[in-house]
């Protein structure tokens, strides 16, 4: 139960939410954006958030879209992970997201969501940051179009009172060949300790990793370590390891030195897999 009261809001346009957000800040209520709101449940049941105000992105048209638009697949933010799973139209993409949760959650957590999110993992971007993705953004300024890899640095940073609409990916990368593992330490639950996602594309492995360090990450230096077929595999690893954005997670799931292991084994069979492809 949340030990708060608050006002809650469906917009039905983006225009709507954008000058709501705006009005309620002025207000003083703190407002925030809802798509599954898995994790602001969670967090305002623990009383670490109180907003005066939520905005419900769910009733927007267009962040609710899947389809091709000329050479592009188009997702809306508030897509659920459990809708982009059965509509399948990035394979990659419907792995990822099948891997984090359950049904029961996935059936809540939307893919912006899962992208905007706070905790480490966050599975999802992971093939949106080897497709090279476009992120639709609204905010006080109007629409805008963007890289992933420019407003995804570690967490999507976002402007105060902006909001994810959309995703958008090249037709050419829906079709690639691609690996992903899921590397956890007992079983099929839990927090993982390494999520590998890796694509094949003109003779090169691209590479993006969760579980490995505080936040989910693709890494051009690692890339190109992995890419030297000049040195044997295992060589081009621990380069690839040495040149990580941060140190290894050592938590509850699993030890440092015990996550590289695992990483390293992960590492060799993605790229075995895809060089044979």
């Amino acid at each position: 139960m949340i030990p708060f009261d608050f006002e809650y809001y469906k917009p039905s346009s983006v225009q709507m939410a954008v000058e709501l957000f705006q009005s309620l800040h002025k207000q003083g209520k703190k407002p925030m954006y809802y798509s599954g709101g898995t994790e602001i449940i969670t967090w305002a049941r623990a009383n670490s958030i109180q907003p005066g105000a939520v905005i419900d992105l769910k009733f927007i048209p267009e962040c609710n879209v899947i389809e091709m638009q000329k050479d592009k697949l188009v997702i809306g933010a508030c897509v659920t992970l459990s809708v982009l799973s059965a509509a399948n139209p990035f394979p990659l993409l419907t792995e990822a997201a099948q891997g984090a949760a359950d049904q029961t959650a996935r059936n809540k957590i939307t893919l912006g969501g899962n992208i905007c999110g706070k905790i480490y993992y966050r599975e999802a971007v992971l093939p949106l940051l080897l497709a090279n993705s476009r992120m639709i953004i609204a905010g006080i300024q109007g629409i805008r179009e963007t890289s992933i890899h420019n407003v995804f640095l570690q967490q999507l940073r976002l402007e105060n009172g902006e909001f994810l609409v959309q995703i958008l990916t090249d037709r050419g990368y829906l079709s690639l060949p691609f690996v992903h593992y899921k590397k956890r330490q007992i079983g099929n639950v839990g927090y993982p300790l390494v999520t590998v996602a890796a694509i094949k594309k003109d003779k090169q492995i691209h590479t993006a990793y969760s579980g490995v360090c505080s936040f989910p990450f693709r890494s051009l230096v690692m890339e190109q370590a992995l890419n030297d077929s000049s040195i044997p595999l295992a060589a081009r690893i621990e380069q690839a390891i040495g040149k990580l954005p941060a140190p290894l997670l050592d938590n509850a799931e699993g030890s440092a030195s015990f996550r590289k292991f695992v990483l390293k084994q992960t590492m060799a069979d993605a790229v075995q897999i895809l060089e044979r492809r």
